[in-house]
């Protein structure tokens, strides 16, 4: 598969990740200034995202005869990151909810 194809799934997973048919649900702010944790995580999403697209559009440069080999090397490579990243928080949410659930009343 190519590299500008796997990067385009991806990024177009990730926008998917969470995300119900009716889109986000509203959530009640906590009062914080900062937005919260929802805040947290749809930046964090978004930031995933945004590393994506700008692999897809290395990538297209580079294909194209604009750009260098090693920016588009580079722009993967943090895509990944940023991917193995959320997935690592998202393994490590689902494994606090579990052992939330295992606690007796």
């Amino acid at each position: 598969m190519p590299t500008n194809a796997f990067a385009a799934g991806t990024y177009a997973a990730i926008q998917n990740i969470g995300v119900p048919k009716g889109g986000m649900p509203k959530v009640a702010s906590t009062g914080g200034a900062d937005g919260g944790f929802s805040q947290l995580l749809t930046s964090a999403l978004d930031k995933v995202g945004d590393a994506g697209r700008n692999a897809d559009a290395q990538a297209l440069s580079v294909a194209g005869g604009k750009a260098n080999v090693v920016d588009v090397v580079t722009a993967v490579a943090e895509s990944e990151t940023a991917l193995q990243t959320l997935v690592a928080v998202r393994d490590r949410v689902i494994s606090a909810y579990e052992e939330i659930m295992r606690m007796q009343i």
